[in-house]
């Protein structure tokens, strides 16, 4: 069942054409969700992707799957990197940004929209959504555009794509192990 959350949601970042994904998931206690991260951080590490439980709460963990290498390329972005520090990241690696990420989802009341780039969503269309308040967006897909739409809707249908291969690979017996593409 775990697995089968994990291609649902997280496919394009298993195929490498995308930093990060994040989905929830029940776990019985935290113990439960470590050693299930555990096994699935065995599996992928070698691919180069890390998962990470972002928070725990009332038996559900959320989740954040994410290409380091490529993480710490997306925050080089100016727009990125300005909108970050004006949130209090000190930006000195983006392992020291997701551990504030993290801090920020507990103890922040409202939700960090920023976490839109630590996730590949384009800077431009994060910076809107924040600065928009969530509003008079472009177009809405796995995010709401604020920028270049056509590139988004292409995009869209390239994650949409790769989700519906990487479950009907999984399937067929596939495992997660050899649908994850080293990066």
């Amino acid at each position: 069942m775990y697995e089968e959350l994990l291609i649902k949601h997280c496919s394009p970042t298993l195929a490498g054409m995308k930093t990060g994904n994040l989905f929830t998931c029940s776990f019985s206690c935290d113990t439960d969700m470590k050693q299930c991260v555990r096994c699935w951080n065995a599996l992928l590490t070698k691919k180069g992707l890390r998962v990470l439980p972002l928070r725990f709460q009332n038996g559900r963990a959320l989740i954040y799957i994410y290409r380091p290498a490529q993480l710490s390329k997306d925050l080089q972005d100016n727009i990125a990197n300005r909108l970050l520090r004006e949130r209090g990241y000190t930006m000195e690696t983006s392992e020291r940004c997701v551990v504030q990420l993290k801090k920020r989802l507990d103890e922040c009341e409202e939700f960090p929209h920023e976490i839109g780039l630590f996730l590949g969503y384009p800077s431009e269309d994060v910076c809107g959504f924040i600065e928009n308040k969530a509003d008079s967006c472009k177009y809405v897909g796995c995010w709401k555009v604020y920028g270049d739409v056509e590139a988004a809707q292409k995009t869209f249908a390239k994650f949409k794509k790769c989700t519906d291969v990487y479950c009907s690979q999984f399937a067929k017996g596939k495992s997660i192990e050899r649908l994850a593409v080293a990066g």
